[in-house]
This record gives C-alpha cells, sequence and structure tokens, in this order.
C-alpha cells in the first residue's frame, strides 16, 4: 500500500443491488478489489487526508459512492447518473461473455486475443468515462478508474 494517505483503505458493495454472479463474475470482483486495495489513488476534493472506506452501491437508478473515514464517520456522499454508462457496460459484458465462451470452447488464440482487446478497450473507455463523469469531485488515477469500473459493472449487473 501506498504511503499516500489519499487512497482508498476497504471498499464494500452493496449486496444487495446484485442479483447474480456467475464465476467469471465473482472472479473479476475479487480481483478488482484486490488490486485497488493494493494500490489506488482516490482524492475527494475538499475532504480532509484520507485514506478512506469506500461503499459503492445503485439507489433508484443512481451510482452511489459513500466516502467514510476508515472509522467509519461518513465524509461525503458522490452520486453520478448511470445513464451515461448503461450502453459501456452492456457492450462490455456482451464481449466479455464471447471471450469466456471463446475460452471454453477452445478458440485459437488469435481469435481470444481479439476479443481480450475488444474487450480492454470498452474496459478503458468506461474507465475514462468514470474519470471525467468525478473530475469535479474526486481525483483518481487510471488504473483506480479500471478497478472502479470493474466493480460499478458487477453492481450494474441487477438490470
Amino acid at each position: 500500500m501506498s504511503a499516500d494517505t489519499q487512497h482508498i483503505a476497504d471498499v464494500t458493495l452493496d449486496e444487495r443491488s446484485i442479483v447474480r454472479w456467475s464465476p467469471e463474475i465473482e472472479h473479476e470482483r475479487n480481483v478488482a478489489i484486490f488490486d485497488l486495495l493494493e494500490t489506488n489513488h482516490f482524492a475527494p476534493v475538499g475532504l480532509p487526508a484520507g485514506p478512506y472506506n469506500l461503499y459503492i452501491s445503485i439507489v433508484d437508478g443512481r451510482l452511489r459512492f459513500d466516502v467514510r473515514s476508515t472509522e467509519g464517520d461518513d465524509l461525503s456522499c458522490i452520486t453520478l447518473s448511470l445513464s451515461p454508462f448503461r450502453k459501456l457496460i452492456r457492450d462490455y459484458f456482451t464481449v466479455c461473455d464471447s471471450y469466456y465462451a471463446a475460452i471454453k470452447k477452445s478458440a485459437s488464440a488469435t481469435q481470444i486475443e481479439s476479443i481480450d482487446m475488444g474487450r480492454r478497450g470498452l474496459h478503458d473507455e468506461g474507465a475514462e468515462l468514470l474519470r471525467e463523469r468525478l473530475a469535479n469531485q474526486v481525483t483518481i488515477d487510471e488504473n483506480t478508474a479500471r478497478r472502479l469500473f470493474t466493480l460499478i459493472c458487477v453492481l450494474h449487473l441487477r438490470n
């Protein structure tokens, strides 16, 4: 973990928002959380230095980040419309399904690599959109955005 205090120390997903998880999705979730907690940069505008605990949920069709101190004190609530993310998330999971199906069907390495490149491209696009949408409220680096986008996708599965 970085000595930088501007980071997420713990992240929790609102499990009530999630209806189904395949083993692949569970794996993606676990890896994203592990990698996020290993190294991240998360600097909310106007808040005291962290580290922070982050609770992510979907409330009334909106993405919600509850930022808390490591002692559990509520510090901030950041909400974003899910509308700009919906098509991207849908496309991302369509490509992910194709990727996992190609692996299970023993597709050629070239086919799997092509699908994976598309998957990574959509993932990068989602991470950049998240950074843009959060820009006035919290500064995050590219890797933090990528991992948070993964977690948003997992939460979005309820729809």
